[in-house]
């Protein structure tokens, strides 16, 4: 017995070590489990922040995207207006490029635009397109009206490729070689080339007429009538509508008439006028009299 208990005293320093060893074991596992867990929560967050984050910024690039692709399509919409209206005002090729960039340049320091900057910059942008689109479909509808006006008024040839043979007002006739008044102009043609109508309108008369052989008659609705006469065929009836430049008549050599050409009138608040005054102001083709 007094062997055994010497035993035991020998050993207990030693246990009382590692007893305590052991305590500071798992007192140290303990904390590092801890702090692993504090660490771990703590990353969990800056995680779910960092999502968070590009959420918010996600959502900000599809309304910048969203408000982009309007601006693009409003200058789409402008782009086609300003061509639509070069046509109309007659401009000439090249002096309007809608597809060409403006030319543009800068000097000085450069730094970073905020988002509110940007936010501005682009509300102000699609003020002005907002803006130029209003001024642009009033100057499309008021050079639509003109157009509309310049269309039914006579400034076209009534044939294509010709040239002047007889003009206006006083003349030897033809026939009895005497003094005659010459209500219209001629212009040579062979017998089967279109006659043309000289500006949109209505026809008023198609048939015969006494010296004018086959004559067609078109009703501008402003005042102005046109005659074509002495044609082979007429090719449009009364009632219909005609576009300026479309074909109404085959000329020809009917009535009073030595060959084939076609006799054009044209008549204003029922008042025969010379169509030479019409046509040297808006004919596109330079006229020649002949004989």
């Amino acid at each position: 017995m007094l062997q055994r208990a010497g035993y035991w005293g020998a050993q207990r320093p030693a246990l009382a070590m590692a007893l305590l060893l052991g305590t500071g074991t798992a007192l140290g596992a303990g904390v590092t489990l801890a702090d692993n867990a504090m660490l771990r929560s703590k990353a969990d967050r800056q995680e779910a922040l960092i999502a968070a984050t590009r959420r918010d910024a996600q959502r900000e690039i599809n309304a910048l995207a969203a408000r982009m692709g309007e601006l693009q399509a409003e200058a789409n919409r402008l782009n086609a207006l300003g061509e639509r209206l070069t046509r109309i005002g007659q401009l000439q090729d090249g002096e309007f490029d809608f597809d060409k960039p403006v030319g543009v340049g800068g000097v000085g320091p450069v730094r970073d635009m905020t988002k509110p900057e940007l936010d501005e910059g682009m509300a102000t942008l699609g003020a002005q397109f907002k803006a130029s689109g209003e001024q642009l479909s009033v100057l499309e509808s008021l050079l639509f009206n003109r157009q509309l006006d310049m269309n039914s008024v006579p400034g076209r040839e009534p044939i294509a490729n010709s040239y002047i043979t007889s003009g206006f007002g006083g003349r030897a006739d033809p026939f009895s070689g005497g003094h005659a008044n010459h209500k219209g102009i001629d212009f040579k043609a062979n017998v089967g080339d279109p006659v043309l109508a000289v500006a949109d309108g209505v026809v008023s008369y198609s048939g015969v007429r006494s010296g004018y052989g086959n004559v067609i008659e078109v009703d501008h609705g402003n005042g102005y009538v046109t005659r074509y006469a002495h044609n082979s065929r007429l090719t449009r009836k009364v009632g219909e509508l005609v576009r300026a430049g479309q074909e109404i008549a085959k000329a020809g050599s009917t009535g009073r008439s030595t060959g084939a050409h076609v006799h054009f009138e044209v008549w204003e608040n029922n008042r025969v006028v010379n169509p030479r005054k019409f046509l040297s102001q808006q004919s596109p083709l330079k006229m020649e009299i002949k004989g």
